[in-house]
């Protein structure tokens, strides 16, 4: 056997292992982290305000106020979540000074899945907004005689179609999550979010790497590049693997 043919064989024994290691290291982690059941979001998230509720895992309050906006060249009506300081504006586009009623967050802090409580942190990443429209059946009085349904929510415009300054509208979104096959580990008694999901979930694009030239390829058609990021992943599945056994041993 030549040299160059002995070194070619190293180098395919070497990526078969790293790719065998790697491959064992994902599946005990994906068998660590697969969740088996639904995620439930335990108590009722309630806006008492407007006796709004939901019984995902966020509920969110959207108040917006038709008020003046000076555009740089003009003045014109938008709405708008926060108050618009009018202070220096002519003579008849005055806003008021605060907003009547605030926006307003609420996260479920009973999930939990498999019996094991989900980390806030996950419903804060990876949670998805959705607008919903609520049931208004449990509308305070007071309320009642200034809103009336509009869109999904409500408004206290006399008429929708000519609000004034100053009228409000509220919306509802409420967060629901996505599918969590591959995306969390049970790590203290507590499921929370995968680094590499996290990742994903942060990330703007996909990352893009440039093709290797022929010059640039290792044996067995391995670009140096490839195969340095090969070994690092698989030596950081075996650091997070020899983590999952230590602490299942402790």
């Amino acid at each position: 056997m030549t040299p160059a043919r002995a070194r070619g064989q190293g180098w395919a024994i070497a990526l078969l292992a790293i790719a065998g290691v790697a491959f064992a290291a994902q599946a005990q982690t994906a068998a660590d982290a697969e969740p088996l059941g639904e995620p439930t979001a335990g108590k009722r998230l309630l806006d008492r305000d407007f006796g709004v509720e939901t019984r995902q895992f966020g509920l969110d309050r959207r108040v917006e106020m038709y008020q003046w906006r000076f555009n740089g060249k003009a003045y014109e009506r938008v709405w708008n979540a926060a108050p618009i300081d009018s202070a220096g504006f002519a003579a008849g586009h005055v806003n008021p000074t605060r907003m009547p009623l605030e926006n307003k967050r609420w996260w479920a802090e009973n999930a939990s899945l498999d019996g094991k409580p989900i980390q806030v942190e996950v419903l804060r990443t990876i949670g998805e907004w959705r607008v919903f429209r609520p049931n208004f059946s449990r509308l305070p009085a007071n309320l009642a005689a200034t809103f009336q349904p509009e869109g999904d929510g409500l408004g206290s415009a006399e008429n929708p179609l000519d609000p004034q300054i100053g009228d409000l509208r509220v919306s509802w979104r409420e967060l629901r999550l996505p599918a969590l096959e591959g995306k969390l580990e049970l790590r203290d008694g507590r499921w929370r979010l995968l680094p590499e999901a996290a990742a994903a979930a942060l990330a703007a694009a996909p990352a893009r790497a440039a093709p290797a030239t022929s010059a640039d390829a290792a044996p067995g058609g391995w670009s140096p590049g490839w195969f340095a990021v090969a070994v690092g992943f698989a030596l950081i599945l075996l650091y997070r693997l020899r983590q999952r056994r230590r602490r299942k041993a402790q």
